[in-house]
């Protein structure tokens, strides 16, 4: 167990390695009620949304579910988060450590007819991942499971009300079930016993990592851009104004200095995040996330990399305890056939 973001947290259950690999093949489930929820509704969420976020939230209709970013002035990332459609307003899924810090940035920005509430204390949240996520959820659940990706329900799971999303940062086919500590205490039990595999903060980060999702305060932050990090298919320029906008598109035709890149190790290392990239003998980035791939048995990594360095192909070296250890850069993900789209 571990202080994460003020939560006790489990690192592992029984083995980070059979963990992972359960969410590959078959099925596990994760606790993460640490995530923070915030409520916005009132006659302008739509207009303070569009205001505040990355994304285009015109585009979110009832029961569909958006990522975003909300970007800074300076066009760089105070938080990644997720947005639900919801009939009665828009509900915002926050990183854990930002809860305190995003709240903040959203009163600062508020307008009239917005109504913000921090309900993250009533909020609990599991995730069920992997190929057979869809047949144990299903015995328990009114809600249709063949919803699209990216869109959820509401409706009950083990007798209680929830709201389901077909979401998750695994890569694999899989839901978010969203409800009170009572409820989701109570599913968690029921989906253990019937199979699900719990797994700990060590395989969530391996599995996002093997998909190239950024881990906020590793891959992204403050002092880094959605264009750089690949995350330009969450920026609307179409939009007619959002924080960070013009700081964006003075970047964009600026063209990026350097790239956020997924490598795999060639020879026996893992990278960490810190660790120095080099092309031949200059230094040309640095490892933001790295660990040892349970699915490739090898060391995986990414990190920013100076352009003309980030190609796809790229030979380069990462600086492990003084050794300059070869890798080569790839084209994302590591893991391509999940069963995400199943």
């Amino acid at each position: 167990m571990v202080d994460f973001a003020g939560y006790y947290m489990p690192v592992h259950y029984e083995g980070v390695t059979a963990e992972h690999l359960a969410v590959r093949e078959r099925v596990g489930v994760f606790d993460v009620s640490h995530m923070g929820e915030v409520f916005v509704k009132g006659e302008k969420a739509e207009e303070f949304l569009q205001y505040i976020t990355s994304n285009d939230v015109s585009k979110l209709t009832s029961g569909k579910v958006q990522y975003t970013c909300l970007p800074n002035n300076d066009g760089g990332i105070v938080d990644d988060l997720i947005l639900y459609r919801r009939p009665d307003g828009y509900f915002m899924v926050v990183n854990a450590a930002n809860i305190q810090k995003d709240f903040e940035w959203l009163n600062q920005y508020l307008t009239e007819k917005v109504i913000l509430d921090n309900v993250s204390d009533e909020n609990s949240l599991i995730a069920i991942q992997g190929p057979k996520s869809r047949d144990i959820l299903s015995t328990f659940t009114t809600v249709n499971l063949k919803i699209p990706f990216y869109t959820f329900e509401d409706g009950l799971v083990c007798d209680y009300p929830v709201m389901v999303s077909r979401t998750g940062y695994t890569g694999e086919l899989g839901f978010e079930i969203y409800g009170s500590a009572n409820a989701i205490v109570a599913i968690w039990e029921v989906l253990v016993n019937a199979g699900a595999k719990p797994a700990g903060l060590a395989a969530r980060d391996m599995l996002r990592l093997e998909m190239k999702y950024c881990l906020y305060g590793n891959d992204i932050d403050k002092t880094t851009n959605p264009l750089e990090a690949g995350l330009s298919w969450v920026t609307a320029f179409g939009k007619k104004d959002f924080i960070g906008r013009t700081s964006l598109i003075e970047k964009k035709k600026n063209d990026q200095s350097r790239q956020l890149v997924a490598f795999l190790m060639d020879e026996r290392g893992i990278p960490r995040q810190g660790y120095e990239i080099f092309s031949d003998s200059e230094k040309v980035g640095v490892v933001t996330s790295g660990s040892q791939s349970p699915q490739l048995k090898s060391g995986i990594g990414l990190g920013y990399v100076n352009k003309p360095f980030h190609k796809s192909g790229q030979k380069i070296a990462v600086k492990i305890r003084n050794q300059l250890v070869g890798a080569h850069i790839i084209k994302p993900p590591f893991v391509k056939d999940t069963s995400l789209h199943h």
